[in-house]
């Protein structure tokens, strides 16, 4: 080797030297910014100045640095999101700052790169930012899962979807949030992403059932939800909160598996569709919403046999739940079973004579016929046999309107505020000529 090649090969060695060097304190710097309770403008220049600087170095650097790099490049926005929060114009509404500044893209940028942190963390067992990272957590969630909410309210399902994909993300025993992505992927019919988060779900034998413990605070008069029930009983017990209840959470395997089978069903993959449910019920003999599942897959697909054994078997297990025939009613009647809907409705009805929804529904069922029948009577011409048809069908629509009666007027009594109800009860009189009936209910709605 001549004296020129060991100049350069001396000369790389210092290159890379220089470099490591290089990210290391550009790393000290950033993890010092990170760790401060207070960041002030100066903190915010010296963090941008270190990433400025390690940006050119990150193709050289170790598997290791470029981990930490990109967590901290993914935190700018956060870090002057905290800067503006400090600031004095800022104080009176903190959390207004830093949604100005904090969007879903990046969001989803810093839950990645956290994700892959504490990924690392947890590999190699040098613990360095897991702590802090768990720190901020406690904190930035409830604000993340607040502006996932606020984003599903304006029906903007798809940058929903992102922040609370990214939720889960910092926090994968949180199985419920990619749940409820889940659900809002489909809202934003991005199936392929629901598929992924769904079938995510099922491998985590993920169900969401559960029990929740609240109380009504006596300060604010708002029902709380608390973490455990000893946390509830400790409150109502020391005098903060009163009136203690507990409300259990269904299993949401059913809906799930519900939602997997429709999305393999549009893709035309009933086999799958049927396939994903048939193991889940193995797996869940017992889950009356599988089954539920299973059977309006069987009557979707046409195989009444199907369906009616798996009914026949929800029925024996739970022949007085007032909820099972209510659903079996909107199973039917989806698929256009009206007389099977009738019958599970008033069945449900026999059970809870109180089940406002099943009356609701039962006189929905029974108008399904109407629309038919309007659209006959518009087609008749002026002959004698025309008139004759037409009386016939007005007789017939005027009967259906009278059979819903009984069942809108119960649930109205029950419920003489719900919009639904009144309006549907309202064109009922309106079209039987029921003046005084049709102006009490306005009067009493209104009032």
């Amino acid at each position: 080797m001549n004296m020129k090649s060991k100049h350069l090969l001396l000369a790389s060695a210092f290159l890379v030297s220089g470099l490591t060097y290089a990210q290391k304190d550009e790393l000290k710097t950033l993890k010092k910014v990170y760790e401060k309770e207070l960041i002030k403008s100066k903190d915010l220049e010296d963090y941008k100045e270190a990433l400025q600087k390690a940006e050119p170095l990150l193709a050289s650097a170790s598997e290791s640095d470029k981990i930490y790099l990109n967590y901290y490049k993914s935190l700018l926005p956060f870090v002057e999101a905290q800067e503006a929060m400090a600031r004095p114009e800022n104080k009176a509404n903190p959390q207004g700052a830093l949604i100005k500044i904090f969007n879903p893209n990046n969001i989803a940028q810093l839950a990645e790169n956290t994700d892959k942190v504490l990924e690392f963390e947890k590999t190699s067992g040098k613990q360095v930012l897991t702590k802090s990272i768990n720190e901020d957590l406690v904190d930035m969630k409830p604000l993340l899962l607040n502006y996932a909410v606020n984003l599903g309210k304006q029906k903007n399902y798809k940058d929903a979807t992102t922040v609370l994909y990214s939720l889960y993300l910092l926090d994968k025993t949180d199985l419920e949030k990619l749940y409820y992505a889940g659900n809002y992927a489909v809202n934003d019919k991005d199936y392929d992403k629901a598929l992924t988060y769904y079938n995510e779900l099922i491998k985590q034998n993920f169900s969401g059932e559960r029990s929740e413990y609240m109380a009504t605070s006596k300060l604010s008069g708002q029902e709380v939800t608390f973490a455990s029930l000893a946390d509830r009983d400790k409150s109502v017990k020391i005098g903060t909160h009163e009136k203690p209840r507990t409300e259990h959470v269904k299993s949401k395997r059913g809906e799930i598996y519900k939602n997997v089978a429709l999305i393999y069903n549009s893709k035309g993959d009933v086999a799958a569709a049927t396939k994903a449910v048939a193991e889940a019920r193995a797996a869940n003999p017992d889950d009356l919403s599988l089954a539920m599942t299973q059977a309006d897959l069987f009557m979707k697909s046409g195989d009444m046999n199907g369906y009616k054994q798996i009914i026949s078997q929800i029925i024996e297990k739970s022949p007085s739940d007032p909820n099972l025939f209510y659903n079996l009613g909107v199973i039917s009647a989806q698929a256009n079973e009206n007389a099977e809907a009738e019958k599970y409705y008033k069945r449900a009805i026999e059970l809870d004579p109180n089940y406002i929804n099943a009356y609701l529904n039962l006189s929905v069922v029974k108008l399904n016929g109407d629309t038919a029948i309007v659209d006959e009577m518009n087609k008749l011409g002026t002959s004698a046999k025309d008139n004759k048809r037409y009386d016939e069908l007005k007789a017939k629509r005027e009967t259906i309107f009278k059979s819903t009666l009984p069942y809108l007027e119960k649930a109205n009594k029950l419920d003489s505020k719900n919009e639904d109800i009144y309006r549907t009860l309202l064109n009922v009189y309106n079209y039987l000529e029921m003046t005084s009936e049709a102006k009490a209910l306005k009067a009493s709605f209104n009032n």
